[in-house]
C-alpha cells in the first residue's frame, strides 16, 4: 500500500488529485469543530456521555460523524442522511417497477436516480435536523425557547444542521469529480479515523490509572485488533470463482469461444450493510427508552415488562448479542439476494453460449449457483457477526471498555474505504503506465 502512494505521489496529476482529496478532508474536519449558535456544547457534550454508550445507534451516528453529533456542529449529521438515503433507494429500486427501468437505462438512469437520492437525502436531513432539535430542548441545551428568540433559535439550528449535511454531500461530489476514490467513503473514513485518538486516549488512561491491570488488557487488545484488521484484509479479498467454459462457435472463416473463465463470487459481498440493517433494527428499542425514559407508574406487571424489555435489548445483554447476530446473518443473505438472481446469471451464460463444466444449462445451473451463493454468504455473515460482536462482549467482560464497542464495525468500513482507495490508486498508475508499441 505504502509503495503505491508512494508511486501514485510521484505522477502529477495523480498527486493533485490526492491534494485535492486532503483538502476536502481538512474542510471537512474544520466543520466539525465549529459549533451551531445558541447552543450550550457542554450539555450537549454531558447528554451524550450519558446516552451514546455500549454500541447503541446513537453512538453509531457519533461514530460516523467523527465525534461532531455529540458537539452539535454544522456537520453534526455528517454523511449519514445521504447513506440512509442510498440504503433506501437502493432497496427501492428493486421493489418499484419505475426505479427499476431506470436503473438499467445506463448512465441517464443512474443520473436521475442520483437526483432522486439527494431529494431523499434533503428530506431526511430536514427531519433528522428537526429532530435533533427538539432533543437538544428536552436537554435544556439551546439558550432560546419561547417567544421570537426562541423561533428564530430553531430556524437557524435546524437551516444549521440541513445545510452542514448539504455541504457535506457537495465535498464527497467534488471528491468524485476532481479526487481520489468514492466522496461519501473518504468523508466517512475521515469520520471514523478521526474518533480513533479518543479509543487509544481511554485505553491510555485506563492505564495510567490502573497499570497492574489494564497494561496487559491495552497490549492484549492492541494484538486482537491488529489481527482483526488481517482477518477483513483476508476477508474482503477472498472469493469463491465459479468455472465458466464457452463453447466454440464459427462464424464465416472465423473460430469464437472456447475460453475458459470463472465467475468471482467475493466472500464478504455485502460489506458493511447488514450490521448498518441490523443495528437500527436492535436499537428501537433503546432508542424509545432513552426519550421516554423509565416505566414509573402505575406499578405493576406492565412496568415489569417494559423495564425488562429495555434490558433485554441493552447492548451490555447476552440477548442482544445472540439477536444482534442472527440478525447480522438473516439480512446479509436479505442483501444478497437482491444482488444477485442465479435465475438471470443462468439465463446469460445459455445466451453466450457458456455454462459450467458438469452442470446442464437452464435450471440445474441456477440451481448450483444458488447452492454456492448460499453457502458463501453464509461463510460472509458469521464473519460479519463475529466481527460486530465482539466488541460487544468486550465491553460486557469490563464496563471501562463500553466506548470500544464499535470497534469491529468501524474497523471493517474503514479497511474496506482503505483496499477501495488503493486498488483505485492502482488502476489510476496502470493507466498511465503501460508499454508502447515499440517496447
Amino acid at each position: 500500500m505504502f509503495e503505491t502512494l508512494r508511486n501514485a505521489w510521484k505522477v502529477a496529476e495523480i498527486r493533485k488529485k490526492l491534494l485535492f482529496t486532503l483538502l476536502i478532508i481538512i474542510v471537512f474536519r474544520l466543520g466539525s469543530a465549529i459549533t451551531v449558535p445558541f447552543l450550550d456544547v457542554s450539555k450537549v457534550t454531558e447528554w451524550m456521555d450519558q446516552n451514546a454508550t455500549g454500541g447503541n445507534f446513537l453512538e453509531y451516528l457519533n461514530v460516523l460523524t467523527g465525534g461532531a453529533l455529540s458537539k452539535a456542529t454544522i456537520f453534526a449529521l455528517s454523511i449519514t442522511p445521504f447513506i440512509n438515503s442510498s440504503i433506501i433507494v437502493q432497496l427501492l429500486t428493486y421493489a418499484l417497477p419505475p426505479l427499476e427501468r431506470l436503473q438499467n437505462e445506463g448512465e441517464p438512469g443512474r443520473k436521475k436516480l442520483n437526483q432522486i437520492t439527494a431529494v431523499v437525502a434533503m428530506a431526511l436531513a430536514i427531519f433528522m435536523s428537526v429532530a435533533y432539535y427538539f432533543t437538544l430542548k428536552n436537554m435544556n441545551a439551546i439558550n432560546y425557547t419561547s417567544g421570537f428568540e426562541g423561533v428564530f433559535a430553531a430556524i437557524v439550528i435546524v437551516c444549521s444542521f440541513v445545510a452542514g449535511a448539504m455541504l457535506v454531500v457537495w465535498m464527497g461530489n467534488r471528491i468524485n469529480d476532481k479526487g481520489i476514490g468514492n466522496g461519501v467513503s473518504m468523508i466517512l473514513f475521515a469520520g471514523i479515523v478521526a474518533r480513533f485518538p479518543t479509543d487509544v486516549g481511554t485505553l491510555v488512561e485506563l492505564t495510567r490509572q490502573n497499570p497492574s491491570k489494564y497494561l496487559i488488557v491495552s497490549i492484549l487488545i492492541a494484538v486482537i485488533f491488529v489481527v482483526m484488521i488481517g482477518f477483513v484484509v483476508f476477508m474482503n479479498e477472498s472469493e469463491r470463482r465459479i468455472p465458466v467454459q464457452y463453447a466454440k462457435r464459427v462464424v464465416g472463416r472465423k473460430q469464437y469461444g472456447g475460453q475458459n473463465t470463472h465467475i468471482p463470487v467475493k466472500v464478504c459481498m455485502s460489506g458493511v450493510m447488514p450490521i448498518i440493517f441490523a443495528m437500527s433494527f436492535m436499537s428501537l428499542p433503546s432508542t424509545i427508552g432513552m426519550f421516554k425514559g423509565p416505566y414509573t407508574s402505575p406499578e405493576g406487571f406492565w412496568q415489569n415488562f417494559y423495564n425488562g424489555f429495555l434490558n433485554f435489548f441493552s447492548t451490555q445483554s447476552w440477548g442482544y448479542a445472540v439477536i444482534y447476530f442472527l440478525l447480522i446473518i438473516a439480512f446479509n443473505y436479505f442483501y444478497v439476494s437482491m444482488q444477485y438472481n442465479p435465475i438471470e446469471m443462468a439465463n446469460q451464460l445459455r445466451q453466450n453460449n457458456g455454462g459450467i463444466p458438469g452442470i446442464r444449462p437452464g435450471k440445474p445451473t441456477s440451481d448450483y449457483i444458488h447452492r454456492v451463493l448460499s453457502k458463501i454468504t453464509l461463510v460472509g455473515a458469521f464473519f460479519l457477526g463475529v466481527i460486530a460482536i465482539f466488541p460487544i462482549f468486550l465491553g460486557m467482560a469490563d464496563n471501562n471498555l463500553r466506548s470500544l464497542s464499535m470497534g469491529g464495525t468501524t474497523m471493517l468500513i474503514v479497511v474496506s474505504v482503505a483496499l477501495e482507495t488503493v486498488r483505485t490508486l492502482e488502476s489510476q498508475l496502470m493507466m498511465r503506465h503501460h508499454k508502447g508499441f515499440l517496447e
